[in-house]
Formats: C-alpha cells, structure tokens, sequence
C-alpha cells in the first residue's frame, strides 16, 4: 500500500489545496480504508480564505489559457492521458483502496479517463460553429464557440476520479480552467489526478493553476463554489437535495451549472427477451460498485409469466457470490464505503418490510475488517410500494411483474428520476417502442445491455429529478463555452433586418 501511495505522491500528511502552490491550514480528516479500517493518509483541508486565492490563481490562469489555440490544449491533454496511461495501475489501486470497488472496476474507471482524454483530443479540433443565410444582402450570419472561464467541478465518491476526468479534459480543449472539489470521502484519488495534470502542464511551460484544487466540506468549500461569480459554470454530482441546493444558488447569480443527480435505474424483462443476457445484465448492474453507481440496477420489471423463474435464478447468483477485499481478483462485490452507508442499507430494508415487500435474499451484515460490508438484497415488491420511488444507493434490489408492456413503460417511468434504463427483447416492435417518445424517459436507454457501463463517446446525464445535465461525449462540449452570433456586413452599405428602413 505504502508503494503505491508514494508512486502517486501521497505523503503521509497531505495539503489539501492547489493553486499553483500546494496548501491547506484548515481542519485535518483521517482517511481511512472501507476495506479494513486502515489508515490510509490525512489530508488537511483548505479555508475559505485559501480557497479564495486559489479560486484567484484559477480565474487569473484562465485569462492566458483561453487564448492558448484549442489544438495546442489538445496537445496538454493528450500528455495528461499518456501520464494517466503510465500510472494507471496505481492510480486504479488508490482508487480501489480508498472508495472500496474491485480492482478491475478500478482499472476501468481509470480507463475511461484515459478515453475520454482520448476524444477530448480529437474534439480541440471540432468546436465547430455554424454559418447562416442572412435576410439581407451581401450579409453572412455566424455562430463561434468561445471560452466559457472556471469551471467548478463537485465530484461524488462512487467515481472518485472518473467524472472530474470527464469535465476536466472536455473543459481544457474548451479553453476553461478548472477548480475541483471532491468529496471528502475521497480526497487522496483527487490529489493524486491533480498532481498528474501539475506535471504536465509544467512540462509545457503552462501555469499548473489551470487545474486547481480544494478539498473541504461541501457545506464550506461547495458553497463558496456555488456562490462566486468568478465561477463561470458548476458541474456538480450527488444526491438530489444536493442539486436542488446548488441548483438555487448558482441560479441565484445567473450562473451556469450541469446537475448529474439520483438514479433509479430499471430493466424490462419482456417474455420475448433472452433470460441469460437479462441475468448477467442485471447481476452486475445490480452489484457493480455495491449498488453504488448512479446507473446501477435498482428496479427490474420482469414479465409475469417470467417472474418465478426470473427470482429463483438471480437469488442462486446472489447466493454465490464472492464479497470481501475488492483487491482479490475472485472478488465481485467489496464494501459499502462506510458505516454510514451500510446503515442506510438496514434503514431501507427495514422500510420495504414494513410497507409489505418481502426481502427474498440479502441484506445482512458480514463480520469483515472495516465494518462495510453487507450481502446484496433482493425485494419482491408490488408496483405501488414507496420505497420503489427512492434511490437507495446500496445493493437493493426491486423486482416487480407486469402483465402487459403499456404497463411495463408505465412502471419504468414512474419515479422521480430519470437516468438509465433498459430493456431485454429479441422483439423489435418492443425495442423500438422503447427507444421512442412513448417509451422510455430517461437520458440513458439501451436494449439487451444493462443500466450500467456507459462509454463516453456519448453524452451521459438524465432528466427530471436527475438534473438534466449533460457530461462527457457527443456535443456536451457546449455546456462549457459560450455561443456567439455574429452579423458580417460586406455590401458597403446599411441594410436593416425585418425589412425595416431608415432615413436620414
């Protein structure tokens, strides 16, 4: 463990804040292992008014970076993913020990860094505007992309180094500078990433406060984000509360934000789908991260006529599967990240029964070092049970049973969020309907794949109480610069639009 800390430069004690300069003064934290209660490093947190002049260094950087060509910026960033190539297993391994996922999912998480890099590259040469047919003559209409300034970047535990990635490099070829907060359940990932883009950007001669950082509590540091006017755009990922209370304050002062909120993910098992990709689908969806992604698989909507069969081999799967130290490579499901999350898991299951649903499998505590770990639970559940309407983020899972597929669409779209979602068919009819305005509602919907796994060649985000933001591929670049329309008038006169003249 101690190698590979020191591979990525954790010390023993770390500064929390960067902004050019390493520091941090503020309250000390502890981090700690779920794996096993072991100490890790501490790591001390920045105060506002650090956060202040590293907020200041990111705002000034900004100034010269934007006028840096978008192809050269590529060029940084595709340094930042060969860094991240080199350091990958190392990287994957803090990522492991500190958020408590299986080493393989570590390895992609850091893989999907490293790709999103990738496409950020290619993008620096596409920020394509428009040209326009004017109305007048001898007149053109045009539509350019420009910087947009600092972008805050609030990042959640599940993905402790994949989601500022997905932000950090799009914001970079945009000509944006980026300040990052993440949680305070996952500091050490965040230094780390942070110390790879100092290199880099030293190694071309650039100011390093291009890509800042400070760690603190969010009702502390996140705050101070949401609030300075200095902060041109906040991408911020969490619970729906949480982006209900970014959401206020950056609209308070006009700013911009990108909101990836709550999941509910659901999968429909059609009678005319393959019940053996729906097993593996929803397995790992369900207990990929332990439940702890915001597209896992939390709702299954099988047909009734699948129903018992569905529920009797996904328990034998649940049954056998291996729990313990995500570094073992048997291992499919390590621990919850605390204490705390495990108890949420109990609070929900203890919910669900008293509401009438009946806990098939699962749900009990395991006696393993660190106090986080917990077998995954199957509910059967009717379609009407509240508990079904909130996102627990944990390994529960719902299963309910449909007669028709009209009810099936209805069950799926009816919650609160709407994020991914899925279904299993071979019937093309179903697919399609699906796929269409009447089907699904939710920003992610895939057929005979699961909720889970998202690549980043597309935009991820979702729609109502998941926030409606949109992250990583296709065009989600244009959340992070500003849009400019220009009339060009060559014709060596004054012609007025709409038709209307003037004399003089």
């Amino acid at each position: 463990m101690q190698s590979i800390l020191e591979s990525l430069g954790i010390g023993a004690v770390n500064p929390g804040g960067f902004g050019g300069t390493w520091g941090g003064s503020g309250k000390a934290q502890v981090v700690v292992s779920p794996i096993n209660g072991e100490t890790l490093a501490t790591v001390t947190n920045v105060t506002p008014a650090e956060f202040d002049a590293i907020l200041a260094k990111s705002h000034a950087a900004f100034a010269s970076w934007k006028l840096v060509p978008a192809p050269k910026r590529g060029e940084v960033v595709k340094a930042i993913g060969d860094e991240l190539r080199r350091q990958k297993a190392a990287l994957a391994e803090l990522v492991t020990l500190e958020m408590g996922k299986t080493l393989r999912e570590g390895l992609g998480e850091v893989q999907e860094m490293i790709d999103i890099c990738d496409f950020a590259v290619g993008l620096s040469r596409q920020l394509y505007g428009l040209t326009m047919p004017s109305e007048r003559r001898q007149h053109r209409l045009q539509e350019q992309w420009h910087p947009l300034g600092v972008v805050g970047v609030i990042t959640a535990f599940n993905f402790p180094v994949a989601v500022w990635s997905w932000n950090t490099a799009i914001a970079l070829v945009c000509g944006d500078t980026v300040l990052w907060k993440p949680s305070s359940k996952t500091p050490l990932t965040a230094i780390a990433c942070t110390k790879i883009a100092e290199k880099v950007l030293r190694d071309f001669g650039y100011d390093p406060a291009i890509c800042s950082l400070a760690i603190g509590r969010g009702s502390d540091i996140g705050d101070l984000i949401n609030t300075d006017p200095r902060v041109a755009l906040v991408s911020y990922t969490g619970s729906v509360p949480g982006g209900r209370h970014v959401g206020k304050l950056v609209q308070e002062r006009f700013g911009r934000h990108i909101l990836e909120l709550g999941g509910n993910g659901a999968v429909i098992v059609s009678e005319k789908g393959d019940l053996e990709i729906a097993l593996r689908a929803i397995y790992f969806g369900a207990i990929g991260t332990s439940g702890q992604r915001c597209t896992s698989t939390r709702r299954v909507i099988v047909h009734r006529s699948l129903h018992a069969t569905f529920l009797e081999r996904l328990e034998a799967l649940y049954a056998r599967t291996p729990i313990g130290d995500p570094r073992q490579n048997e291992i499919l499901m390590g621990p919850l990240v605390d204490q705390g999350a495990v108890a949420t898991m109990e609070a929900a299951i203890a919910t669900i029964k008293a509401q009438g649903g009946r806990i098939v499998c699962g749900g009990q505590r395991l006696d393993l070092p660190g106090g986080c770990y917990i077998s995954p639970c199957i509910a059967d559940v009717a379609g009407d049970l509240p508990m079904v309407q909130e996102e627990t983020f944990a390994p529960v899972l719902y299963v309910q049973a449909y007669d028709s597929f009209e009810e099936a669409i209805a069950l799926q779209n009816g919650v609160p969020q709407g994020l991914s979602s899925a279904i299993i068919t071979n019937d093309q009819r179903e697919s399609e309907l699906f796929l269409s305005a009447a089907g699904s509602d939710c920003g992610i919907a895939n057929v005979n794949t699961g909720t889970s796994g998202a690549e980043i060649g597309g935009a991820f985000g979702g729609e109502k109480e998941t926030g409606g933001g949109r992250e990583s591929g296709s065009d989600a670049w244009k959340a992070y610069m500003r849009r400019q329309t220009s009339a060009i008038n060559f014709s060596g006169g004054l012609e007025l639009a709409q038709g209307i003249t003037l004399e003089l």
